[in-house]
C-alpha cells in the first residue's frame, strides 16, 4: 500500500482536525454532527477563498461576457448567503431541541429560566426567545462583517497606483488567509457549540 501524500494528506488532516474538535466541544450523541461541522467549515472556506481572486477579474468577464453589470464573486460578501447558512444551523438547533426534550421540555426551557417561577415566565421568554434568535443573526453578521470589510480593502487597494498595490495587495493576502480560515473555523465551532447545547436535557 502507497504512503499518503498531498491532497490525501490534506484531507486526512481535515477530517482528523473536524473529528477532535467535534469530540472536544459536542457531548450528545449523533453520528450527523462531524460531517455537518467538515461540510461548514470546507465550504465556508471555499467560499471566503474567492476573495483571494483579484477583484476586477470576474466581474469583468461577467460584465463583457454575460452584460451583468454588479457581480460579487465572494458568496459570504453577500448578506443572503451568510444569512441562509446561520438560518439553517438555527432550523437544526430547534430541531434538535425539540427532537431530544420534547416540546413540552423546549418550551419549559425557553419559559423557566433562568428563573424558575410562574411569575417570570414572560420575562424568561423574552430574554431566551432574544438569546435563541440572537445565534442565527450574530453567525450571520459576523461572517459577512468580516469578509464584506476584507473585500472593501481588496477594492481600495486596487484603485491605487499599480506599484503601490503590489506593496499592500501581496502582505494583505497572506493575512486575509488567516482571517478566511478562522471565520470557517468560528462558524463551524459555533455551530458545534450550539448543536451540543441543543442537545442538553436539563
Amino acid at each position: 500500500m502507497e504512503t499518503p501524500r498531498g491532497l490525501q494528506n490534506f484531507v486526512e488532516l481535515m477530517v482528523e482536525f473536524v473529528d477532535n474538535s467535534v469530540k472536544e466541544s459536542f457531548h450528545g450523541k449523533s453520528k450527523v454532527i462531524a460531517p455537518l461541522a467538515l461540510t461548514i467549515f470546507v465550504w465556508i472556506f471555499l467560499m471566503n477563498l474567492m476573495d483571494l481572486v483579484p477583484v476586477d477579474f470576474v466581474p469583468r468577464i461577467a460584465s463583457d461576457i454575460f452584460g451583468l453589470e454588479y457581480f460579487k464573486i465572494v458568496p459570504t460578501t453577500d448578506i443572503n448567503a451568510t444569512l441562509g447558512l446561520s438560518l439553517s444551523v438555527f432550523f437544526l438547533i430547534i430541531f434538535y431541541s425539540i427532537s431530544m426534550k420534547g416540546v413540552g421540555g423546549f418550551v419549559k426551557e425557553l419559559t423557566l429560566q433562568p428563573f424558575n417561577t410562574p411569575i417570570m415566565i414572560p420575562f424568561n421568554f423574552v430574554l431566551e426567545m432574544v438569546g435563541l434568535l440572537a445565534k442565527p443573526v450574530s453567525l450571520a453578521l459576523r461572517l459577512f462583517g468580516n469578509l464584506y470589510a476584507g473585500e472593501l480593502i481588496f477594492i481600495l487597494i486596487a484603485i491605487l497606483p499599480w506599484g503601490v498595490q503590489w506593496m499592500l495587495s501581496v502582505p494583505w493576502a497572506i493575512f486575509h488567509i488567516l482571517v478566511i480560515t478562522l471565520q470557517a473555523f468560528i462558524f463551524m465551532m459555533l455551530t458545534i457549540v450550539y448543536l451540543s447545547m441543543a442537545h442538553e436535557k436539563h
